[in-house]
């Protein structure tokens, strides 16, 4: 599978490769990336021909935004797709020197504040920009509008409504229409939620992390009916947050947090059949994905030059349609879910 073919988003003029590269693992959720290693990670990136970055204002209280910015600051701007995130804005919190926020280890000392009105989605933009130092942004995606992250369907509403009645999504259709962005998206952790915001938006491209992976395929009806209406999806966390890159070893994590036993003994299963046909399970992992017609590319979070190098090793590497009809035979993917044969 070519790692740099371009794909088109929804009905946009944006395309991006199937191999781009996601910004959260640079905002330092668990350990402390040093400097050197962040900035060479991307580098190697960059290096390698990989033309799509994925980033938000939330990963590491903007720390992602500042490690992308310093590198590709100095690249040809047409030579890569960027994406970033609104729906937050960061601000000096109230205790400069005792503020730390619980989400992120290595987080800067911000406070974020969730706001999706027309003035929250406008400062966040023009935030972004600058901390990226760069002054064009290819695709913004309404962020982490969900139950899981404003801890009631009743918070999730009231995001709505400010995207709505208060101007959020039609700032996001000025930009597009102006040509300042060429794609509007959304990021989405949870199933439920992209039938939600097609009831009441023009979506190009969704970015779904953890409800469609090699492991667990719940959010397949909701990619179905992004391929019916046209719309693309990118897909975050294909590793399923650690585990299908770290050979479905015990201790690894899924879903942000450590695997359980059940999902560990799922991931070795799969691993057994790709063994079976010496394919390494990461490459399974990035490339099952591909078989559903509505995703474009699919974005891992690299924090090494070993792993951007991996990577692209296993989106290279050639894989047997046996393999997938013995996982689907096994019971180990959803018979539904369509096969990248």
């Amino acid at each position: 599978m070519d790692p740099f073919e371009r794909l088109k988003v929804g009905a946009t003029t944006l395309a991006v490769p199937r191999l781009g590269m996601g910004g959260a693992s640079l905002g330092d959720m668990h350990r402390v990336l040093p400097e050197e290693q962040a900035r060479a990670t991307i580098e190697a990136a960059h290096a390698a021909g990989i033309g799509y970055f994925d980033t938000s204002p939330w990963y590491g209280n903007t720390k992602s935004e500042l490690r992308l910015g310093v590198v590709l600051r100095d690249k040809p701007r047409d030579g890569f797709v960027l994406s970033t995130k609104v729906g937050r804005t960061h601000h000096r919190p109230t205790d400069p020197g005792g503020y730390r926020h619980p989400t992120w280890v290595g987080g800067l000392p911000f406070e974020p504040r969730f706001d999706y009105t027309r003035a929250g989605v406008t400062t966040s933009f023009e935030m972004s920009a600058a901390r990226l130092g760069l002054n064009r942004i290819d695709a913004l995606l309404i962020h982490d509008l969900d139950p899981g992250h404003h801890g009631s369907d009743e918070a999730v509403e009231a995001g709505f409504k400010q995207l709505d009645a208060e101007g959020g999504y039609a700032a996001l259709a000025e930009l597009k229409s102006a040509g300042e962005i060429l794609a509007i998206g959304a990021g989405i952790n949870r199933t439920g939620m992209i039938g939600k915001f097609l009831e009441r938006f023009p979506i190009d491209f969704f970015l779904v992390a953890m409800p469609y992976t090699l492991l667990n395929q719940q959010g397949l009806a909701e990619l179905d009916i992004c391929a019916a209406k046209g719309v693309s999806v990118v897909i975050g966390a294909p590793f399923a947050s650690g585990i299908l890159a770290r050979d479905a070893e015990p201790g690894s994590t899924y879903g942000y947090r450590q695997a359980k036993p059940e999902v560990v003994e799922r991931a070795q299963r799969i691993r057994a059949v790709c063994q079976r046909h010496d394919v390494p399970l990461g490459a399974a992992a990035l490339q099952f994905l591909f078989g559903h017609p509505s995703v474009v590319s699919v974005i891992p979070g690299p924090v090494s030059p070993a792993e951007v190098a991996k990577n692209l090793e296993w989106m290279r590497h050639g894989i047997p349609g046996d393999l997938w009809s013995e996982l689907r035979a096994e019971d180990l993917i959803d018979p539904r879910a369509p096969l990248p044969i």
